[in-house]
């Protein structure tokens, strides 16, 4: 791979630029597979959540959970939530808890595979202590600012 400078040239760029530089490439692309299986990445979520939860998960619990996620507040959550359900991917149990159903416990298996496969795309190359090393630094980072690093 060729960096954009050496490493003399690369210690002076801002990481403001190159965060967001990542962010954007990265979640383009997931957002990207993700829609060739149908899906936005906000009802990605919604259905990740409810095939770690068989028994069912409260929808306003859930759309609090999920809040904040890369800046989708809990409003568009419903709205996410509101598109499965009418897909009949999701459904709403006499209980009063949202559970995938058997169309959307497929989709989600198909869209876990591929975003297995786009995560060690993204990951090519690099050793999990590398990873491991630029996540606590991005974190030393946002606490030197005062910002909130943790993610659920």
């Amino acid at each position: 791979m060729d960096y954009s400078h050496d490493d003399a040239g690369l210690v002076r760029q801002p990481i403001g630029y190159w965060s967001w530089a990542a962010h954007d490439a990265v979640v383009t692309h997931i957002r990207a597979e993700l829609a060739g299986l149908g899906l936005s990445q906000p009802q990605w979520w919604v259905l990740s959540q409810l095939a770690e939860s068989p028994e069912g998960r409260d929808r306003t619990e859930l759309a609090g959970f999920l809040q904040g996620y890369l800046g989708v507040g809990g409003p568009a959550i419903g709205d996410e939530i509101d598109t499965l359900l009418g897909r009949d991917l999701v459904a709403l149990g006499p209980d009063g808890l949202l559970r995938t159903t058997a169309s959307g416990a497929g989709l989600q298996a198909r869209a876990a595979e591929r975003q297995r496969a786009v995560r060690a795309g993204i990951h090519e190359g690099i050793e999990d202590e590398e990873y491991v090393r630029t996540l606590k630094v991005l974190q030393r980072m946002i606490h030197n600012v005062g910002g909130r690093a943790w993610h659920h």
